[in-house]
């Protein structure tokens, strides 16, 4: 028995417009909040978003129904996002000899924040940083593929890691020191 998505897919493999109509209004809540998460703000996650779907409509008759279809049109947003990132910014690289711990700093304010909030605090790293941790921390890639991605160095992608959290974590504590005040 084929499933609903699958019909959708199918159909949109044969260029179907209604199918490619649904296919986006299934897909592209979920797939905007990956590309708010690599974009300085709304209007640049809508202008990745419709880059993206542009592409997986141009694709997607590579898709083989094997593995997640969620995941590989996750994976065009990223790569969509990674490209318009590269075509604005320049990765910075630092002294590859320069190696930082990766390890989790954790605070107890962050889990004061809604995931909003604290999105809304990413958005305000630089480009680089926010690129970085993203792929790192909410995607879940390795400082190797990170590299490979970015072509970057491991060590300076470690290193953009940790800049990005100590970053954050001064953003977070600015954040609810300032409402700590509001609520007094």
């Amino acid at each position: 028995m084929v499933d609903k998505l699958e019909h959708i897919i199918k159909a949109c493999q044969e260029g179907k417009q209604q199918a490619q109509r649904e296919l986006y209004e299934k897909f592209k809540a979920k797939m905007f909040g990956v590309c708010l998460r690599y974009s300085n703000c709304y209007d640049d996650a809508q202008d990745v978003l419709q880059d993206g779907f542009v592409k997986v409509f141009q694709k997607i008759h590579q898709f083989q129904f094997r593995g997640a279809f969620e995941g590989w049109i996750r994976r065009i947003m990223i790569n969509t996002a990674m490209e318009k990132y590269r075509n604005q910014y320049h990765v910075i690289s630092i002294n590859d000899h320069l190696q930082i711990a990766d390890r989790p700093e954790t605070d107890e304010v962050t889990g004061s924040l809604s995931a909003d909030e604290l999105l809304k605090l990413v958005q305000q790293l630089s480009p680089r940083y926010r690129m970085i941790f993203n792929l790192y921390a909410i995607e879940g890639y390795s400082h190797k593929e990170i590299a490979n991605m970015l072509n970057i160095s491991e060590g300076t992608s470690k290193s953009n890691l940790s800049r990005a959290r100590s970053i954050l974590q001064g953003k977070v504590k600015i954040y609810y020191n300032e409402s700590l005040r509001m609520n007094d």
